[in-house]
């Protein structure tokens, strides 16, 4: 049985004890994890602030690092993506996905690396200022821990560490212990590429892994994925020290009238069920404007219920397993409460183990969990909506506000939803889960705050600072 160890100071480690990984399908256990002590965690940010202090690289040393890593990834693809379908439940287009974008996002931060800039400041146009210039400069912070989820366990770790890496600060990475095999790989490929030992570290382990190393005064950056309630309850014991949080959502994409329902359904179907619908920008609600909706829940209807789902390794399926299976138990609990609050299922809603057909409703209470609670699988509630102020006042009261897309042939729609909808992103004929890896990514109110996408997250990973210049002979 393959054990997973924890990286610290170039060494692969045994930690204090051991939790099982499963195959997310079949749910055997197929790895062993060892998880970080309290004084391991310790060690890894010990390690990465020396590592900082006496290793510091140049701009094109970063940068060629990242992209020799990027390469090596790149050549132990077979191994990362079988390493996501065993453990992440992914079948193989999702895990194909995820590794054609964790390639990309480690070539643009390369390249961000390179142009990193500060600005001239105009002193000498103040008054008694003559002869004396100023100017800033992008600094590395010093240690930053990503913490990192189970849905995206190679995209997400990169948009974290690679970036961090680009700006020049070393990385104390904890990954999810559901899917922590995707991350080890990463880390070897960096060490591999040239990177110094005590650059990057990974600590394996749930929240007690977290809470040590937030008690860890060297970190300056925690970079952060997961639920809005981990997010507070980090941002509780941060204090002053910087943060980046990308949170919960609930993701809405609207169907204007009028639109080409057979070019946007395809996409709605791939934006609501990729992944088993576990990704913060996966549709959970779908609003279609009242005149599309018979047309829209018939077609979407039988869409979805022709999904092929279940083995991830199986090249016909689209939808797999989702994290365990008490979180497919959990889900299906919910959509039997929206059926019994009156809403109707359209199609699916089945689950064997951890498998949850991939299930549509209508109908469904304003009130229900459905709606109001963010689902995190593969479930899409259709919605009516009679104008684009009702629709995106049904957006905005949620607590979450992190993307939404809107198909409309109606300029001044998009106007007015450009004005009234409080999201993070706003995709205009795309859906909610359109993303770029080069875009800035975030949220609003309860989704968070802060930047991924390689350039923005090197801005909010350095600092600036400011050096003034004044003549000897004034």
């Amino acid at each position: 049985m393959n054990t997973i160890h924890n990286l610290i100071d170039g060494r692969w480690l045994d930690g204090e004890r051991s939790l099982p990984v499963t195959d997310k399908y079949t749910l055997e256990i197929c790895a062993q994890l060892h998880c970080a002590s309290a004084a391991q965690a310790a060690e890894a940010v010990r390690v990465a602030q020396e590592s900082f202090r006496s290793r510091r690289l140049s701009p094109s040393e970063r940068a060629q690092v990242l992209e020799r890593a990027a390469a090596l990834l790149e050549q132990r693809g077979a191994e990362l993506v079988e390493a996501m379908q065993r453990e992440a439940g992914f079948p193989e287009a999702d895990a194909q996905g995820e590794l054609r974008r964790c390639l990309q996002t480690f070539q643009l931060a390369a390249q961000e690396g390179l142009r990193i800039t500060g600005e001239v400041i105009p002193l000498a146009s103040a008054q008694g200022q003559e002869g004396r210039i100023g100017f800033t400069r992008r600094v590395p912070l010093g240690v930053v821990c990503a913490i990192t989820p189970f849905n995206s366990p190679l995209n997400t770790v990169a948009h974290k560490v690679a970036p961090a890496l680009a700006a020049g600060n070393t990385v104390v990475l904890k990954p999810s212990p559901h899917v922590p095999t995707p991350a080890n790989l990463m880390a070897q490929a960096l060490l591999d590429a040239g990177l110094p030992a005590g650059h990057i570290a990974v600590v394996h382990g749930g929240a007690e892994v977290v809470d040590a190393l937030l008690e860890q005064e060297a970190v300056r950056f925690y970079a952060f994925t997961g639920s809005t309630e981990v997010g507070k309850a980090i941002l509780r014991k941060t204090g002053l020290r910087r943060t980046q949080m990308e949170l919960g959502s609930i993701a809405f994409t609207l169907l204007d009238a009028g639109i080409d329902t057979r070019r946007v359904l395809p996409k709605v179907v791939g934006a609501a069920y990729r992944k088993a619908g576990q990704v913060c920008t996966s549709i959970q609600v779908l609003l279609v404007h009242e005149s599309l909706l018979d047309t829209v829940s018939a077609e979407l209807a039988a869409r979805v219920a022709a999904l092929p789902c279940g083995d991830p390794r199986d090249p016909r399926t689209i939808v797999g397993p989702m994290i365990s299976e008490a979180a497919a138990a959990g889900l299906q609990t919910r959509i039997e409460a929206a059926l019994d609050a009156g809403a109707r299922l359209l199609a699916g809603g089945g689950r064997q183990r951890a498998v949850l057909a991939p299930a549509l409703l209508a109908g469904v209470p304003e009130r229900a969990e459905l709606r109001c609670r963010e689902m995190f699988g593969p479930v899409m509630s259709i919605v009516p909506f009679a104008s684009v102020e009702q629709a995106c006042a049904l957006v905005n009261a949620t607590p979450y506000g992190l993307a939404s897309g809107y198909f409309t042939n109606d300029l001044d729609h998009v106007f007015e939803a450009m004005e009234r909808l409080d999201v993070g992103g706003l995709h205009i004929n795309e859906t909610s889960s359109s993303r770029v890896d080069l875009m800035p990514y975030g949220g609003v109110k309860d989704s968070g705050f802060g930047h991924e996408g390689p350039r923005y997250a090197v801005m909010e990973m350095t600092e600036q600072r400011l050096v003034t210049l004044r003549s000897s002979r004034n």
